[in-house]
């Protein structure tokens, strides 16, 4: 049997489990959190105060901040790119009978994650301290060029990927939360500790299904990790781009600007790597082949190397100026 169909059997296998999945790790509509629950009421007779004291409050957070809070809206806002994407691994199917287990579960993910950009974009239009047009000129940009993470239609790396990029952004968020608290705009702190919540749960999910995969086809899974290890998880905005342009021309400095303020740096990338390397028990996986075998010793090795390399790693201190966050605004 092929490597493909086997995939293909093994994602059929685990679809049995989506709706305990979709129970465990997800939240059901009417009890999950909604962006309204934390923006000025506009239906309320205080709406124009607590919009001014939104962006009174807003006024004490710093240029690297505010950068590294537009980056993390557009990159979710670019959700649809995302979906998508996931809609064309193999095993996932939308199409057929009204669409199959593993599309019912991306749909739930996305309409949970859709959540996030909402919130974050009605927050950064009411606080004044941004060029909307050009944040909404970025998004639209970085929607149309796509992206590519390396991992094709297979579910084995796209899983890695999730597992990883879902722990990635539950790390920026939640760092966002402590800076704005720390900051005074403890509004703003719990809207982004409750998206980083959710991006924890996705983590959990995501992993979790990794987890199972490696009971069952652990040979080809350790290499479908080293692989996404070895080429390394780029970011979903790495094609992010400014109006006027060229594709992937401001991702460097936006995460210059996460780096210089310690919401996202290198030091992180490598203690995910290390926490899934113990999540997934990787020194222990029996049943491999001398590949596999050889793959396991190199992704055992591989944050020390990585840590090694980060340590060099030098980030401008002077700020590049966005179009999105003008300074005469701050």
């Amino acid at each position: 049997m092929s490597i493909k169909n086997i995939r293909l059997e093994v994602m059929q296998f685990l679809e049995k489990n989506v709706d305990s999945f979709v129970e465990q790790y997800l939240i059901p509509v009417e009890k999950i959190w909604q962006p309204s629950d934390f923006l000025p009421n506009s239906e309320g007779d205080n709406f124009f105060e607590e919009v001014r004291e939104l962006r009174e409050i807003a006024k004490e957070l710093p240029y690297d901040f505010w950068v590294t809070l537009v980056g993390d809206t557009i990159t979710e806002e670019a959700l649809p790119t995302y979906e998508s994407w996931l809609m064309d691994v193999e095993g996932i199917n939308q199409i057929e009978n009204g669409g199959n287990g593993w599309s019912k579960w991306i749909r739930q993910w996305t309409g949970e994650e859709n959540r996030h950009g909402d919130l974050l974009n009605k927050y950064l239009y009411l606080s004044g301290r941004v060029n909307m047009r050009e944040i909404e000129m970025t998004t639209q940009h970085l929607i149309n060029d796509g992206f590519d993470i390396g991992t094709g239609s297979d579910p084995y790396k796209n899983f890695v990927y999730t597992s990883f990029q879902e722990l990635a952004t539950y790390v920026s968020h939640n760092r966002v939360a402590q800076m704005a608290k720390k900051f005074g705009d403890n509004k703003l702190s719990k809207m982004c500790k409750m998206i980083a919540g959710d991006e924890m749960r996705h983590h959990h999910a995501y992993s979790e299904f990794v987890t199972r995969i490696f009971a069952v086809d652990p040979s080809e899974m350790m290499l479908a990790f080293q692989y996404m290890m070895k080429q390394k998880i780029v970011m979903p905005a790495h094609f992010l781009r400014e109006s006027g342009q060229k594709i992937s021309s401001a991702f460097e400095q936006f995460s210059d600007s996460a780096q210089r303020i310690g919401v996202y740096t290198a030091n992180d990338y490598v203690d995910i790597m290390q926490k899934l390397i113990d999540k997934w028990e990787i020194d222990k996986i029996s049943n491999l082949t001398d590949e596999a075998e050889k793959a396991r010793d190199y992704l055992m090795k591989l944050p020390a190397r990585m840590a090694r390399i980060s340590e060099r790693m030098v980030i401008p201190q002077e700020s590049h100026i966005f179009k999105w966050v003008e300074p005469a605004r701050l």
